[in-house]
């Protein structure tokens, strides 16, 4: 729909909730400008306000918000609108997220920062959805006792099912295409389909025994089955597919409709949740045995240790269980991120003075590698609305990893300035740097790089994807610069306080 039919016809409704005030205001002007209908909402509780009290056409609502989530306004909007395509905004989407809002009726993500080409291409595609669904939905009611007679009004009927992204596919109890639509052809894998034509022979066997079990049916029960089928291997293409029964108004079976759904993203998101659970076994498995190990040692009355040994042994326990223990702890925090429990207290929070204060914790450490610390700030205030503790624990992991993989009588350079809506800090250290491939997987759970100069060098390897995590959740972002050998470079960049 062009902007001069949307004027003179009907302006779209949008609901903009995002607790940024310059990506509201400026989404506004634009949307206006283009012939929607724009209401605002700064924060989730007004979203959920505005959003529940008038149906909206589009949504476009921010994930991250401080008082409440954006997937708690998107349920509440969805509960009392399902027809209202909502969109969610962010700089960052994990798996479980991402499974959560499609799952509540997310049309989709915009990823944050967008551009108004984005934004307006993706209102355009929602609102020709949701016209669609109306229509749908519209013609569900009034055709539902007659579903086999859709074949007969192609003009009107064609447009809405030929719109419709998951495959659909009619069979009559005889074995007979009654109606389709072109994305069913990628699903069954076939050129074309003919309307009346025999496609039993062409099913796949389980979706023949999805016919089967319904045609042979003779109760009264509506049931559907559901089955998945990997289509191309290695999860390249993974379907649903569903089956129901198409009733006479007799409750006679007509037929069969079958609903394809490609979830091929979904089936990605289990395997990667099933290797990081096989990773924290793996991980949580070695210190375990270690300490299991020395013990059998110390129990074996066999072996006779010398006092130094055993306190050798007792040593590397407690490293290990130390290990151990900053793991789970890390993986508490990571997990109470996911499900959103982080207790918060937003409020100002001065860079210079977090950083300040974690120098000189890590006092000791700095004097041991003779390391020179060169803290250098602009006159501005360098102050953000966040969490004090969630801020601190993001600096200290990546000074600690500044002093622990620099090199002895290194240097570590840290800078703070303003750079737009943004406080960058910048930490940069002389140390052992990355390798291309390295960065590549560096915000990943529990990757260390491994090489001759890291061998001795502990950790758990979750550090980073808690930065990464806690970045995340403030709508900022971070940037790494690193070559093998000369060192690294963090550039954190977090949302300043905007004066009103």
């Amino acid at each position: 729909m062009t902007k001069i039919e949307i004027m003179n016809s009907y302006k779209p409704k949008v609901l903009i909730v995002d607790d940024e005030k310059g990506l509201r205001t400026g989404a506004q002007r634009l949307l206006t400008g283009e012939g929607y209908e724009v209401t605002v909402a700064e924060n989730g509780t007004d979203g959920i306000k505005f959003g529940t009290e008038s149906e909206f056409d589009l949504a476009i609502i921010d994930l991250k918000m401080p008082d409440v989530d954006g997937l708690e306004v998107l349920q509440q909007i969805k509960n009392k609108y399902p027809h209202t395509v909502c969109f969610i905004a962010t700089a960052y989407a994990s798996y479980e997220t991402a499974v959560e809002a499609t799952r509540i009726g997310a049309q989709s993500y915009i990823p944050k920062p967008f551009t108004p080409e984005e934004l307006l291409s993706n209102l355009k595609e929602g609102y020709q959805k949701r016209l669609v669904n109306l229509e749908a939905e519209k013609w569900r009611k009034e055709r539902e006792e007659r579903l086999l007679e859709v074949a007969f009004e192609k003009t009107r009927m064609n447009t809405i099912v030929n719109s419709i992204t998951d495959g659909v596919l009619v069979v009559n109890t005889e074995g007979l295409a009654v109606l389709y639509n072109p994305a069913a052809l990628r699903f069954l894998e076939l050129p074309r389909i003919a309307v009346e034509e025999q496609i039993l022979d062409k099913f796949r066997p389980e979706i023949l025994k999805l016919f089967n079990n319904i045609v042979k049916d003779t109760s009264a029960e509506h049931k559907s089955y559901t089955i998945q089928i990997e289509l191309k291997p290695n999860r390249e293409f993974f379907i649903e597919v569903t089956a129901s029964a198409v009733r006479h108004p007799g409750e006679n079976i007509a037929g069969v409709v079958f609903v394809f759904k490609d979830i091929t993203a979904l089936k990605k998101i289990e395997l990667v949740k099933s290797q990081f659970v096989s990773m924290v076994s793996h991980e949580l498995k070695a210190p375990i045995a270690a300490v299991y190990g020395f013990l059998k040692l110390f129990n074996d009355d066999s072996i006779k240790l010398t006092a130094e040994q055993r306190k050798d042994y007792e040593n590397r326990s407690m490293i290990r269980l130390d290990g151990l223990l900053k793991m789970v702890n890390d993986l508490l925090d990571i997990s109470r991120m996911e499900l959103k429990t982080v207790n918060r207290e937003i409020k100002k929070v001065c860079l210079h003075e977090i950083i300040s204060s974690i120098l000189e914790l890590f006092q000791i450490e700095i004097s041991k590698k003779n390391i020179q610390i060169v803290f250098d700030k602009d006159n501005s205030a360098h102050c953000i609305n966040a969490d004090a503790d969630e801020i601190t624990r993001l600096f200290t992991n990546l000074i600690s990893n500044a002093i622990k993989y620099n090199r002895d009588n290194g240097i570590i350079n840290i800078n703070l300035y303003q750079a737009e809506n943004y406080l960058v800090t910048e930490i940069k250290d002389s140390g052992i740097g990355l390798k291309p491939e390295e960065k590549q997987k560096l915000f990943t759970e529990f990757f260390r790089a491994k090489n001759e100069k890291t061998k001795n060098i502990s950790g758990t390897g979750l550090g980073l994807s808690i930065v990464k995590r806690i970045v995340d959740s403030y709508s900022g972002k971070i940037e790494v610069e690193s070559d093998y050998g000369e060192g690294t470079t963090f550039k954190v960049f977090l949302p300043k306080i905007i004066s009103n």
